[in-house]
C-alpha cells in the first residue's frame, strides 16, 4: 500500500476541526503545548488549572489563530485535587461553554517530594494520590456522566508516566510511581466499563522530560 492510500485512509481520524477538549493541568508544560497544537489543528479547547492567569494568556493566545473572531479557547478555575463537590461544579461549567465536550485529557499531576519511602509521611502520599489518581478518576467521573451518549461518544486520555512502569526511573517518588501506576489500571477498567456508551479511554506514558513538576 502507497503512502498516499495510507494517509488517505487516516483523513477521517486526523480531522480535529470544532472539537471540544477539557484538558487538565494546562497551564504549564505538556499540557500546555498540547493546547496549542490542538488549536492550530482547529479544536475548541477548555484550558484547565489552578493558575486563572496563565490560563487566560494561553487562550488569549489560541484565540488569536481565529481569522473569523469565533472563541476557540477558554480557561476554567479547577483544582483536581479539591473535593467532589467542587469538581463536579466546574465540570458543568466546562461542559457549558461550549455545549459538549469530546475528548477529556487528564493531564494534570504532580510529582511531590522527592523521598524515600521510609521518610514520606503519610499527607505527602495522599496529596500525590489525591491530585495524580482521584483528582483523574473524579474528573473523569463527572465529564463522562455528561458525555455518555453512545450516539455521541467520546474519548478520554489519562495521561501517565513511564514511571508507574519502571521503578527504576523514579527514586525517590514512591507516591508518583504508585499513583501512576494506579492510572494504569483505572484506564483499562473505565476502557471495559465505558465501551457501551462508546467512549475510549486510552493512557500514553511520557517519559523523562523537563516541566515543574
Amino acid at each position: 500500500m502507497g503512502e498516499n492510500q495510507v494517509l488517505n485512509q487516516l483523513e477521517p481520524w486526523s480531522e480535529l476541526k470544532d472539537k471540544v477538549v477539557l484538558l487538565t493541568g494546562a497551564s504549564s508544560g505538556i499540557g500546555r503545548e498540547v493546547c496549542l497544537d490542538l488549536g492550530k489543528a482547529g479544536c475548541k479547547i477548555i484550558a484547565a488549572a489552578r493558575r486563572v492567569d496563565r490560563l487566560e494568556f494561553l487562550c488569549s493566545e489560541i484565540n488569536s489563530l481565529s481569522s473569523t473572531g469565533i472563541m476557540l479557547a477558554a480557561p476554567l478555575e479547577l483544582d483536581v485535587s479539591s473535593d467532589a463537590a467542587t469538581i463536579q461544579k466546574a465540570v458543568k461549567q466546562a461542559w457549558d461553554i461550549f455545549g459538549k465536550i469530546y475528548v477529556l485529557i487528564n493531564n494534570a499531576g504532580i510529582r511531590g517530594n522527592v523521598k524515600t519511602c521510609l521518610d514520606l509521611s503519610e499527607d505527602e502520599w495522599d496529596r500525590v494520590f489525591r491530585t495524580n489518581l482521584t483528582g483523574a478518576w473524579l474528573v473523569s467521573k463527572y465529564v463522562c456522566s455528561l458525555m455518555r451518549d453512545p450516539k455521541r461518544g467520546g474519548s478520554v486520555i489519562n495521561v501517565s508516566s513511564i514511571a508507574g512502569l519502571h521503578r527504576a526511573m523514579s527514586l525517590g517518588g514512591v507516591a508518583y510511581a504508585c499513583s501512576k501506576s494506579g492510572v494504569d489500571a483505572m484506564t483499562k477498567m473505565m476502557a471495559i466499563e465505558l465501551g457501551v456508551f462508546n467512549i475510549r479511554v486510552n493512557s500514553i506514558a511520557p517519559g523523562i522530560l523537563k516541566s515543574e513538576i
